[in-house]
């Protein structure tokens, strides 16, 4: 069906006809994207004028417009339509009736409408006086009427911008950086507003209007298919969810990519994350651009006459050198006039490294002629191209956009082959900021802090740079990426000795923060094997500024001052161990004062006693985290429990501390024996919890529950379940099932069973019962939240405290899974 067949079908039944066809035009298989929204618009443009037509019988000084998207033909199925009944004025009532006529068919179909009706000079009396309406007006389109009174509006709203254009382009630029403050960057989001968003539809209308205003232009390469996509991806959308909806939330992303024809979700936030940053890019060198002739043209006349030269009266720029064949040149880097990078490969990185060193953004002009023309680095890299590499890298904050610059004109790629597989990488993760690439290159700008605590820099940052690079690769991205860093640091000049290096690093990236929070620092096994995957001391060294560096660059869920006191305490560790002192065998640790007193009093009154007691200062012997939190940052509260040794404990408290809304961070259970003559012991629970929101409980409180758990007249499955179901948790993403392993030669004083899980409240309550049902005594539990994932390790023993048979230890781990599963 052609785009005509559909308009003669629309104008020969009224609104009927247009609603028909309308459907038919949406529901075609074999028609999407520009050719559909143009045919949408072309359906529209005439079922509206003929309605017009009927309402005027041709009378002159009246015309219909078209204003915003619809004035640039961009109708998406569920798009608003923005228009505007432009009247000379001369008869009000004979107005008001006409579009009586108008919007009351658009209302009957249930479309959105954005209507308004004025003269000229009101329509230029609000632009003058609303920005957005003002923006609106520039893609005005005359649907009908007196097609002079919609050109002589349209001639005077571009003058008017034109001419107002200092005035307006600033406040356009606080506008769109309020709404990417307030609706994030569209290229970062699991969940983007496609429109809002920084790098969203409304920046590229913001570009367009900057164009309209003749001060500046943005980069037109790739901007126009960036800005096609993000329409596709809004009209799969709507169709999808049958609303007009601009938010792509994770439950709609599958059938739009489906309606895409993409492979997976991932397939399609990849592709609007390179549009997004395609949009951004471009915003960010236009803005640059505004602002600077704003700048000169405020610089007052005689000033200007006295800058020039003999280039026909302009000003000449003042040009300072950075580097060889980089200067800085009215606030950008440029390249010298001597520069050829057709004959110096190392060109790109020299000028990257000048203008991160600078803080200056690299001229867009600069890049796409190094991009154009610069000659491949040999292989290995001369020593001068790695050194300019960690320069870059080792400059901080301003390496990001220094970084954008290249990788916009594809520098990044082309020196880093590997960077293609990561880069616009979605992270289906709510604990990750930031997609696969960006995080890499935030990690290394967070590394640039810690250069002064290790003896290699350069390896620390090419470590941080490269320490995900395998998430592009199937299967463990550690491992993928423990080859790629191998492959990469022998390419750009590394000996092997320091490749080998980088690659344990890579591969060991996470093995700090894993083992602190997830293994029993006491036990000797765990130390050794940690000892044994690194190696050397400067690796360690190494290994721990990027351990904080990679949590740091996550997002403020992956670090604390609790976990990089753990990561403090597990280093000190294998560092005693790597210099040849062996660790301890772990002997029963005398009990404290207080936990005396406490069992004491269990074993007088034969029933729970307790005491919380806060923390706020990490081990001595840490070292110091540069999070925001450090230094006010509780570490937790310590909550000492002893009970008469009965079965049940554990569950009872997991159960009561869910109750109250405490979080576990890692619980130690273990039997003080009664004094000689007295048969039984107590059990002593000793744990750090911390509240979810709020205060703290009071003591008696978590007594009196905990003694109604433990002689089972308090019902805590049920009362978390009243509490769940009166407030129930949004529905999303199906989280994948949980898993439940059983940790190899991981302690020799106990079975480690590791679980992971979707993190709810309480989880741990649940594991508890299992384990108790299991017949397994267990003692210590290793508590880790990671965003909306939990992953717990529990060392088990049998009642007479030695580690479980393989059989037996296989069998639990099927229980627990089984138990969370059901």
């Amino acid at each position: 069906m052609t785009s005509t067949d559909v308009t003669e079908e629309a104008e020969g039944s009224g609104p009927g006809g247009y609603a028909a066809a309308r459907l038919r035009l949406l529901t075609e298989g074999a028609r999407s994207g520009p050719p559909r929204r143009r045919a949408l618009a072309e359906l529209t443009d005439d079922w509206l004028a003929g309605l017009f037509g009927a309402g005027t019988g041709g009378q002159a000084g009246v015309s219909l417009v078209a204003v915003g998207g619809y004035g640039r033909g961009e109708l998406s199925p569920r798009s608003d339509l923005d228009l505007l009944l432009l009247h000379d004025g001369r008869d009000d009532k004979a107005v008001a009736a006409l579009a009586d006529r108008l919007w009351y068919p658009v209302w009957d179909l249930g479309l959105d409408l954005d209507h308004s009706v004025r003269t000229p000079q009101q329509a230029r009396k609000t632009a003058g006086e609303d920005l957005k309406v003002h923006l609106g007006l520039l893609d005005a389109r005359h649907l009908a009427g007196d097609l002079g009174l919609t050109a002589s509006l349209r001639t005077a709203v571009l003058a008017d911008w034109r001419n107002q254009a200092p005035k307006r382009l600033p406040e356009l630029r606080d506008l769109c950086a309020e709404r990417a403050e307030r609706q994030g960057e569209l290229q970062f989001l699991l969940e983007p507003d496609l429109k809002e968003a920084r790098g969203g539809l409304r920046d590229a209308t913001a570009l367009r209007a900057v164009a309209a205003s003749w001060l500046a232009d943005a980069p037109r390469e790739g901007l126009a298919e960036a800005r096609r996509r993000l329409l596709d991806v809004r009209d799969a959308l709507h169709l999808a969810t049958g609303r007009a909806t601009d938010r792509l939330a994770l439950q709609e992303q599958d059938q739009v990519a489906a309606e895409l024809g993409l492979l997976d979700a991932d397939a399609l936030l990849r592709q609007v994350y390179e549009a997004a940053r395609v949009i951004s890019y471009a915003g960010d060198v236009t803005w640059r651009e505004v602002g600077r002739v704003l700048r000169s043209r405020s610089v007052r006349p005689r000033l200007r006459a006295m800058m020039s030269g003999r280039n026909g009266g302009k000003p000449v720029a003042e040009r300072s050198p950075l580097a060889e064949g980089v200067v800085e040149q009215d606030g950008e880097v440029v390249l010298a006039r001597t520069a050829r990078p057709e004959r110096d490969p190392v060109l790109p990185l020299r000028a990257a490294a000048a203008a991160a060193q600078a803080g200056l953004p690299l001229s867009l002009h600069a890049v796409r002629r190094m991009a154009a023309t610069a000659r491949p680095l040999p292989t290995p890299w001369p020593a001068e191209a790695r050194e300019q590499l960690v320069t870059l890298l080792g400059s901080g904050r301003p390496t990001v956009q220094v970084w954008e610059a290249l990788e916009a004109e594809g520098l990044v790629t082309r020196l880093l082959p590997d960077w293609e597989r990561v880069r616009c990488r979605p992270q289906r993760n709510a604990v990750h900021l930031w997609t696969v690439d960006r995080h890499l290159i935030e990690t290394a700008v967070r590394a640039a802090e810690f250069t002064r605590r290790v003896h290699r820099p350069d390896l620390l940052l090419i470590a941080a740079l490269l320490h995900d690079i395998g998430k592009g690769w199937p299967g463990d991205h550690s491992v993928a990426g423990e080859t790629i860093a191998r492959d990469v640091a022998t390419r750009i000049g590394f000996d092997r000795a320091d490749a080998a290096v980088l690659a344990t690093l890579v591969r060991h990236h996470l093995l700090l923060v894993e083992t602190a929070t997830r293994r029993d620092l006491d036990d000797p096994a765990t130390v050794r094997a940690v000892a044994a995957a690194v190696g050397t001391e400067h690796t360690l060294e190494l290994l721990h500024a990027l351990t904080e560096a990679d949590a740091l660059a996550t997002g403020p869920a992956a670090w604390s001052s609790w976990r990089g006191s753990l990561v403090a305490d597990l280093v000190k560790r294998v560092a005693g161990v790597l210099a040849g002192d062996p660790p301890a065998e772990p002997a029963a640790a005398a009990p404290t004062a207080e936990q005396e007193r406490l069992a004491v009093e269990a074993f007088r009154t034969g029933g729970p006693v307790l005491a919380l007691r806060a923390q706020t200062e990490p081990p001595a012997d840490s070292a110091p985290s540069p999070s925001p939190a450090d230094g006010s940052e509780p570490l937790g509260v310590e909550l000492l429990i002893a009970v008469p040794d009965q079965a049940g404990v554990l569950p009872a408290v997991a159960g009561v501390l869910a109750m109250h809304r405490l979080t576990v961070r890692t619980a130690e259970l273990r039997s003080l024996p009664l004094p000689d003559g007295v048969e039984g012991s107590v059990l002593l629970l000793d744990w750090r919890v911390a509240a979810q929101y709020g205060s703290l409980p009071q003591a008696a409180r978590l007594r009196a529950d905990l003694v109604r758990a433990l002689d089972g007249t308090l019902d805590i499955a049920g009362r978390l379940a009243e509490r769940d179901a009166a407030h129930p948790r949004r529905r999303g993403v199906e989280p994948p099932p949980p898993r439940v392993t059983v940790a190899p030669a991981a302690s020799r004083l106990a079975t480690v069973i590791e679980v992971r899980a979707q993190d709810a409240p309480g989880l741990l309550f649940r594991l508890g019962r299992a384990l108790e049902a299991a017949g397994v005594r267990v003692r210590s539990a290793h508590v880790s939240t990671l965003g909306a994932n939990a992953v717990d390790a529990f060392y088990v023993t049998r009642g007479e405290g030695v580690p479980l048979p393989r059989e037996d230890a296989a069998s639990v781990a099927r229980e627990l899974e089984e138990s969370l599963r059901g």
